[in-house]
């Protein structure tokens, strides 16, 4: 059985005059799951955040959160998203107390329950022996932290965290990826990142993002055992090309230099036992055949080269 849809996007366009900044995007997030949002800067990954959590209305296409229509119930859609835009919504001015409490208050959190509210989220972002402190007076991690706090206070099913990363040092973004593994146990998350590492870090399944469109949309479980598409091949006594490339389920054979070879797949074909019997009656004195495979670097690459950088994404 299939777990709960938590967010539904459907045809998802924005413009900005000519320029389109996404392009009919649809994508779900189900319970449980933390999501990376992946793409190179420019690629519209910061304009679909915003219209997922109701903060820009789309030209086209409709958003549900929970089944509630984003365009034609808003209210009861919120009530389910906690959101930490890029630039973190804190008053500096402010106590982290002060500011979660008034936090509290916006997310309609009961009067009566507030304090214990506050205490939980400080609790679990790290915050709790801070909280009499002023907000502008914390490290740009620590306030990192109060966003997500202000996030998840009143404990919604989905939490979009939009690059929480930016401008930390490798130390807070450790710790800020550690607090993200611990939300996805109690929320599923939606993380907005052109980071690698960063999803690769944290998230269950990616969707890369490329001039406003889904290029990618698969769990990482499935991306580090992607089917390989190319065989490597190291001869000590090769034979013409054409007796590799004729060998089952090889689409072209490349030659590498010094006996090696580098043999494309044709799709979901795997031909290593064939070239091994192939190099045993032929004597072609085999020494290496190992798969190349297809890492999520390669794919981001591969999809994302060439993409244009457009200051309204």
């Amino acid at each position: 059985m299939e777990s709960e849809v938590l967010i539904e996007a459907r045809g998802l366009t924005r413009r900005y005059g000519p320029t389109v900044a996404v392009d009919n995007l649809s994508l779900t997030l189900r319970k449980g799951e933390i999501l990376g949002l992946l793409g190179p800067n420019g690629a519209g990954k910061s304009t679909t955040m915003k219209m997922l959590t109701g903060n820009l209305a789309p030209t086209e296409g409709e958003v549900l959160i929970g089944g509630k229509s984003m365009h034609d119930d808003a209210k009861a859609a919120k009530r389910s998203l906690g959101y930490l835009p890029e630039q973190p919504p804190v008053y500096p001015e402010l106590t982290v107390d002060e500011y979660l409490r008034y936090c509290a208050t916006l997310h309609g959190v009961a009067k009566a329950n507030r304090e214990a509210a506050v205490d939980s989220a400080k609790r679990d972002c790290g915050l709790t022996e801070v909280g009499s402190r002023l907000v502008g007076n914390l490290s740009k991690g620590f306030q990192q932290r109060v966003g997500i706090a202000q996030a998840i206070i009143h404990r919604p099913p989905v939490v979009v965290l939009d690059e929480p990363t930016v401008g930390l040092d490798p130390i807070q973004i450790r710790e800020i990826r550690s607090l993200i593994t611990q939300l996805g146990q109690n929320h599923s998350v939606i993380l907005s990142s052109h980071i690698l590492p960063e999803v690769q870090a944290v998230c269950g399944r990616v969707i890369i993002i490329a001039r406003g469109r889904v290029v990618y949309n698969d769990s990482l479980e499935a991306t580090r055992s992607d089917r390989f598409r190319n065989v490597r091949v190291g001869l000590r006594r090769a034979p013409e090309q054409s007796a590799l490339a004729g060998i089952a389920g090889i689409k072209s054979v490349t030659a590498l230099g010094d006996g090696l070879f580098r043999c494309s797949c044709a799709a979901e074909a795997d031909p290593r036992d064939a070239i091994a019997e192939a190099a045993t009656q032929g004597n072609w004195g085999l020494y290496e055949l190992s798969a190349e495979t297809h890492t999520l670097e390669e794919i981001f690459v591969e999809l994302t080269s060439g993409d244009d950088v457009r200051s309204a994404a």
